[in-house]
This record gives C-alpha cells, sequence and structure tokens, in this order.
C-alpha cells in the first residue's frame, strides 16, 4: 500500500491554514456603508461538503491561521470544525494545545498548508500535506502535494483520502446513490 495511504489511515484530526489553503488566498475588502471596511474571502463549496462529510464520520478538523477574519470563524461553524485559531504566525504552541485538548498522537494528526509557516507543523504531524500552489520549499517539506490549488477542492482531495482510506468512502457514495442501479 502507498505510504501516504497508510498515513491517513491513521488520522484523526485534520488541521489546516486558511489563506491559501481553504481560499485562493485572495482577500477582499468591501466598504461598509458606515464608511468603515469589511474583510471577506470566497470558499470552495466542494471543501465545504468535505468538511460536513469528516465530521460526520467522526474525523476531528480544525484551522490555525495568522490572519483574523469574521469568515473564517463562520466557515469554520459552518463546517463544524472542533477548532479555530486565528492570529497565530507561530503555530507550534497551537498545535501542542489541540494535542493536548484532542488526547492525540502527532501520527494522528494531517495538516495542510501552503506557507513557510506551515513547514514547523509539516515535521510535528503524522501526515503532511501541501496544496498545489505552495511555495516550492513547503512541497518538499510534505508527504503529499494535492492536484488541486488551495481554494479550489484542495480540502476536498484530501477529506477524500482520508474518508478512503479509513473506509467510509463507500458509505458516502450510498447515500447519494452513486453507483447504484435503479
Amino acid at each position: 500500500m502507498d505510504p501516504i495511504y497508510e498515513r491517513a489511515k491513521k488520522i484523526k484530526l485534520l488541521l489546516m491554514d486558511v489563506d491559501g489553503v481553504l481560499t485562493d488566498s485572495k482577500v477582499y475588502f468591501l466598504p461598509a456603508p458606515d464608511g468603515t471596511w469589511t474583510e471577506t474571502k470566497a470558499f470552495d463549496s466542494q471543501d465545504g461538503i468535505a468538511l460536513q462529510w469528516l465530521h460526520w464520520n467522526g474525523i476531528l478538523t480544525g484551522v490555525i491561521s495568522g490572519r483574523k477574519s469574521p469568515a473564517v470563524e463562520m466557515r469554520s461553524f459552518q463546517g463544524h470544525m472542533r477548532y479555530c485559531y486565528q492570529g497565530h504566525i507561530e503555530k507550534i504552541p497551537i498545535l501542542e494545545e489541540i494535542m493536548k485538548d484532542a488526547g492525540l498522537r502527532a501520527e494522528e494528526i494531517a495538516y495542510i498548508g501552503d506557507d513557510l509557516t506551515d513547514v514547523v507543523l509539516f515535521r510535528r504531524v503524522g501526515l503532511a500535506v501541501a496544496v498545489a500552489n505552495s511555495r516550492t520549499e513547503v512541497k518538499q517539506s510534505a508527504h503529499y502535494i494535492t492536484a488541486a490549488k488551495g481554494g479550489c477542492g484542495a480540502l476536498r482531495e484530501v477529506a477524500e483520502i482520508l474518508l478512503k482510506t479509513q473506509g467510509y468512502w463507500d458509505g458516502i457514495l450510498e447515500k447519494y446513490e452513486v453507483g447504484t442501479e435503479e
């Protein structure tokens, strides 16, 4: 069996960066009626349903982001993420806090990232994933590189690997009557 699948079979928690992973790295500033500005981001809908499937099957999720954004809070809530840490460029203490809270070992955690601040976590988790549009140095540190770019289904790709290797994918296909005959 592929070493990536061996790693994926053990994963109980999928953590990820936000900008460049759940989004295409773009940040939108929109004017509000009172003259202030609101920040927002665009998220991929197929990533969103993947978060639901992970939740249904008991695989925990969360984000660790260097930026703070109400849009991330909403996405985290809608995606049933257990962890939502924002405003943290130094991510090691957050990972350690999450590991302690979840009672998990490093090999039971996957992390998806795209930039240099993510590499330190790659070295501390069981499955390190770089999105297709990651920096070269990040890709070199990853166990797996997605075919999809961040914000364009990269999370969905990783979720499917986890769900397939852990035996949940057939149940999802059955739920949606995919591959069944009438």
